[in-house]
């Protein structure tokens, strides 16, 4: 189905009385009926994400998708036949406790519809929230595979670590047979992505093995020169941190990059800069940058962010399809949060990232990605689109 309405961002004053128009629930506001069986009058939406924190970069680029996909959902009106979307924007500072506090504020309030969360620890307090109170809840950049499938009420917007990991593996023109090496700082998050390779890649027969650093390393070259002898077909490395650029460096300079190819995620714009002399050597899996395709949405998407002096940027297509499945749910929904679920389960639409379905069994969001590489550009980097991987052929296993 194609989304083809487009939606009107209020004035500042009426973006204000937002916070307080979701009081306690009252006839055709509370995301119901209105009082003759008609459609309400209007819903609230509670958006539910960091201002401000540690992923306050991730909050702001899902917030200019956000109000950038409303405005597109419904045609500038701001409404879902004949009735108004309002939303109630709150901080949850990355925090899942401020988050729980604020799901249940706005759900006292009478307000039906959660969307948000740039943290995968704020997502899943908040889907717990969601299945307790039987409310929908959108989930947002968070990319936790345990939020798929967690419960009934739970949906997202953007992508999951399964899907990473399994563009990782497009870049082998076949898994059978081959060795991957995970190359990694031995903590919950380095472990965490051996764990998902082995799982996910491991299953189509690849075999797969580890080098984990430990986080006050900062000597790499012996680690680098592991990774060599172990003659593998594909490097997969998730890092993070300060000392991501001697590790790169050590990678180039003990001939890595030259031996055998190597893969990691392309993050957000700010982070182009980050990888040194090995920019234009590594191959990069991606969720979404604004060249990532030529798609009508995916340019009506950045125009809108552009024109409200926005940047697209990694999770911007995130928000915007949350507005879109926010907007599917209240048309056809029919006031009900049942109903709300079942206009979501199965929904297949044009967004940003192209053809984009929810899976029915587990709400997984089956879409597009990216193979990228860095380019110079002047004095910096750029992203270029090398290939896309089908959605189906890198969509999560079904959760059970």
């Amino acid at each position: 189905m194609r989304v083809t309405k487009k939606l009107l961002w209020g004035s500042a004053a009426a973006a204000a009385a937002l916070f307080l128009s979701a009081c306690a629930p009252q006839a055709g506001t509370d995301g119901g009926e209105g009082t003759d069986g008609e459609a309400a009058e209007s819903v609230t939406v509670g958006v539910i994400t960091s201002e401000t924190g540690p992923l306050a970069g991730y909050g702001e680029q899902y917030l200019e998708g956000f109000r950038a996909g409303l405005d597109y959902a419904t045609d500038g009106t701001g409404e879902v036949d004949g009735t108004t979307i309002e939303v109630d924007y709150r901080d949850d500072a990355g925090n899942p406790d401020t988050a729980v506090t604020i799901a249940k504020e706005l759900i006292g309030e009478g307000v039906q519809i959660l969307a948000g969360s740039a943290s995968s620890g704020v997502a899943l307090a908040v889907a717990e929230q969601a299945a307790q109170n039987q409310v929908l809840f959108i989930s947002g950049p968070a990319a936790a595979d345990a939020l798929t499938g967690i419960n009934e009420y739970t949906f997202r917007s953007g992508r999951q670590s399964a899907q990473d990991v399994a563009t990782a593996g497009t870049f082998l023109d076949d898994i059978e047979g081959r060795k991957i090496t995970v190359f990694a700082q031995n903590n919950a998050f380095g472990q965490g992505n051996q764990a998902a390779v082995e799982a996910i890649l491991g299953a189509q027969g690849a075999t797969v093995d580890a080098v984990l650093v430990a986080e006050d390393v900062t000597e790499f070259t012996p680690f680098a020169q592991q990774v060599v002898a172990g003659e593998p077909d594909l490097v997969f490395v998730a890092w993070a941190g300060a000392t991501s650029g001697a590790m790169w460096q050590a990678m180039s300079q003990q001939g890595v990059l030259d031996a055998v190819p190597v893969v990691t995620g392309l993050g957000d714009a700010a982070t182009f800069g980050a990888y040194g002399e090995a920019s234009e050597q590594i191959s990069f899996l991606n969720h979404y940058f604004a060249g990532a395709n030529d798609s009508e949405v995916n340019t009506a998407m950045i125009e809108a962010v552009e024109e409200a002096g926005g940047t697209p940027d990694l999770f911007t297509p995130d928000g915007f399809t949350a507005a879109l499945m926010i907007v599917q749910a209240i048309r056809e929904g029919e006031g009900t949060v049942d109903g709300m679920i079942e206009a979501l389960e199965g929904y297949e639409f044009e967004g940003p990232k192209g053809t984009t379905t929810v899976r029915v069994g587990d709400h997984a969001l089956i879409q597009e990605m990216y193979q990228v590489r860095l380019v110079a550009d002047g004095g910096s980097f750029v992203p270029e689109l090398v290939d896309t991987a089908d959605a189906e052929a890198v969509a999560p296993a079904e959760a059970e």
